[in-house]
Formats: structure tokens, sequence, C-alpha cells
């Protein structure tokens, strides 16, 4: 994006970085902290082996890889309109990927994906003015 979408892609590259930065402090260093939420036991979900990641050491609530998706997502999309959509609809394969792997609670997949796109949009609201 940065690379080949000239002036408007660095811009839009840059907001994605700001928000992915903001988020991770407020997920990692905020929620994450307060909450504690112990992870899935994935044993009595029955998660098959095949599916299965490595279990994170950080708490569960909320997701910060489906916050990062949709901060991403929402900070670019306000420079670059066209892709808002795909960015969304990847930030939400990866949301899904991390209940379908056990690592995660649908709650905290939903919960991160909210946080994640009200940064965004913060994010990218604030670097257009």
């Amino acid at each position: 994006m940065a690379a080949v979408g000239g002036r408007q892609g660095r811009r839009a590259a840059g907001a994605g970085l700001v928000a992915l930065a903001v988020n991770s402090a407020v997920v990692n260093v905020g929620f994450k902290l307060a909450a504690r939420r112990r992870r899935p036991d994935r044993d009595s979900a029955r998660v098959p082996a095949l599916r299965q990641v490595p279990m994170p050491h950080s708490a569960s609530f909320p997701s910060g890889h489906a916050a990062s998706g949709f901060a991403f997502a929402n900070a670019v999309g306000q420079t670059l309109p066209t892709v808002a959509a795909p960015l969304r609809l990847l930030a939400s394969v990866v949301g899904y990927s991390r209940v379908h792997t056990g690592v995660h609670y649908a709650g905290d997949v939903v919960m991160g994906a909210t946080i994640g796109a009200s940064i965004g949009d913060l994010v990218g609201w604030g670097l257009s003015r």
C-alpha cells in the first residue's frame, strides 16, 4: 500500500500503523491486564489437535488479533474507502480463526473487533484533521 499507492497509499498505511500502535497499547496494557480472563480449555471444547496453534500466555479478553485487524482496516478505510470492505473481511477471518483454533471465546473476538474498529475510526478521524 505504501510502496505502490502513491501519496494516498502512504497516508493510509501510516494511519494503519498508528492505529495498530494505539490499539496494541490500549488492548494489551489496558483491557488484558484489567480483565485477566483465562483462555478456553481446548480439551473440554474438543478442539481437534489439527486445528490447534500454540496457546498464548496473555489473557483471553479481548482478542488482540481481532482488535488489530479491525483497527488497521478502519483507519486505512478512511483514507482508501475502496479497500475498507476487503480489509474488514480479512479482519473477520482472523477473528474467526482465533475461535476456530480454540485460543479465544467468541465474545473475546466480538469485543476485540469492537474495540479495534473504534480505535481505527478515532485514529483515522484524528489524522484526517
